[in-house]
């Protein structure tokens, strides 16, 4: 029998909406605020890395805690309360900017709260899904999410460039706060009934938070996936903390084009999420995870060489094919760590999974600051470039190069949901359940 559509079901269109709303207001966030910070604050390059840095802090401090604490509750309510809390917040920077008291140190604040609520909302997210439609309809789910997450993209960042050339950023801000209050709203209608989450008992939070990080560890599939991505969002970190300043000095863009260049490489996620499907029936979704990364990573060689005009476009159409594969690479490896995890380990998983990926961002943003006031904005711009390059080289020699990761030995769940069945759409080898 055809597994039924999640798009049949209510309630996960009621997610699909509520997260679309919230990944707007991400990423008109990820414009407005460092064109506020660049434009009227005049932040220096160590400024912008520290403002780059404080949005992604949380996963590193909190990001384990927090997989322990989701796996102990109901994700909706969190997932509610994280996107009431960051609206809240971010209202709070226009009406700093009226009463003209706004400061670099303010901005670094909310966007350091802001992302702490991101942590709790996108942990929660990951880690509700598999509950709402069923782990046979993750890949279908996971592509409509991603379809939205890419248009987000591109028409936050486009409509958050405008907004700043027409408004003021500060003023820009209001609407990202008024879409994290829509996605709340949204998300409240949902009304399928959560189950309780399994009691540990007497296990500290310390016993929990090791569960999900050797679950994560302990898979050589994992690890690669694991440090790929780390590797991958360090070196964008580096470009996002320099970008706004070299497209603005160094291409010498006004914002409104600022906002056009990156709403073009949103284009690309779009596409991606489209195409997600089309890679996945030619490789398999094992192989589809290295193969498109090592086909697009190269694009990114493009950014740096750009020159002030025309060329500067060059950089939109780089971003645009990076970011048809990091959609397609995403709705890969989301939909493939949440089939072969445990329910009662999800929230854990994911936050491990976080943590040691995304926890380095603030690293990579401080670097990326630093880089751009010793060396120059484009040369940081070629860090950027060389180690998504080489990161590919994670995947292309890890057990996803086979296409038969499910298969090793020795590992709990090993490549298999919780009825033992192999990840959907996967081509496991003849060694797929081991020998």
């Amino acid at each position: 029998m055809r597994a039924r559509s999640p798009w049949r079901q209510p309630d996960f269109r009621r997610l699909w909406a509520g997260a679309s709303a919230s990944q707007f207001s991400t990423f008109a966030g990820g414009a407005v605020l460092p064109l506020l910070a660049a434009t009227a604050l005049a932040a220096s390059p160590w400024q912008m890395g520290l403002l780059t840095a404080a949005d992604k802090a949380a996963f590193l401090f909190l990001g384990l805690p927090v997989g322990a604490w989701i796996d102990r509750a109901r994700r909706m309510p969190l997932m509610i309360t994280a996107n009431l809390f960051r609206g809240c917040l971010l209202l709070t920077v226009p009406l700093a900017w009226w009463a003209d008291v706004l400061t670099m140190p303010q901005l670094v604040v909310v966007a350091l709260l802001a992302g702490a609520g991101a942590l709790v909302f996108d942990v929660a997210h990951q880690s509700y899904l598999p509950t709402l439609v069923g782990r046979d309809q993750l890949v279908p789910a996971n592509t409509g999410l991603q379809a939205s997450h890419s248009v987000a993209d591109v028409t936050g960042r486009g409509i958050g460039g405008g907004l700043v050339q027409v408004f003021g950023a500060a003023y820009a801000v209001l609407p990202v706060g008024l879409g994290y209050v829509t996605s709340a709203v949204a998300l409240a209608r949902i009304r399928a009934r959560e189950p309780a989450p399994v009691s540990s008992g007497r296990r500290t939070i310390r016993a929990d938070i090791g569960d999900g990080l050797r679950f994560v560890l302990g898979r050589r599939d994992l690890r690669a996936i694991t440090s790929y991505t780390a590797v991958g969002n360090v070196a964008f970190a580096v470009l996002t903390a320099v970008q706004v300043l070299y497209l603005t000095r160094t291409l010498q863009l006004a914002p409104a084009q600022v906002g056009a260049v990156l709403a073009t490489g949103g284009c690309g996620a779009v596409s991606g999420a489209l195409a997600a499907g089309t890679w996945t029936r030619l490789f398999g979704s094992v192989r589809t995870v290295w193969i498109v990364p090592l086909l697009t990573a190269p694009a990114a060689l493009v950014v740096p060489l750009a020159q002030p005009g025309t060329g500067a476009w060059f950089v939109g159409a780089a971003l645009a094919v990076l970011g048809h594969g990091m959609t397609v690479y995403n709705i890969g490896q989301v939909s493939y760590r949440q089939a072969i995890c445990p329910d009662r380990l999800l929230g854990r998983m994911n936050a491990g999974f976080r943590f040691l990926a995304w926890g380095t961002v603030p690293l990579g943003a401080l670097s990326g600051g630093v880089l751009g006031e010793t060396i120059g904005l484009r040369s940081t711009v070629w860090v950027f470039a060389v180690a998504t390059v080489g990161a590919t080289l994670l995947l292309v020699l890890s057990p996803l190069r086979t296409g038969r990761a499910p298969a090793e030995r020795g590992s709990a769940d090993v490549g298999a949901g919780p009825t033992g069945q192999p990840l959907p759409g996967s081509h496991p080898g003849p060694d797929a359940h081991g020998s």
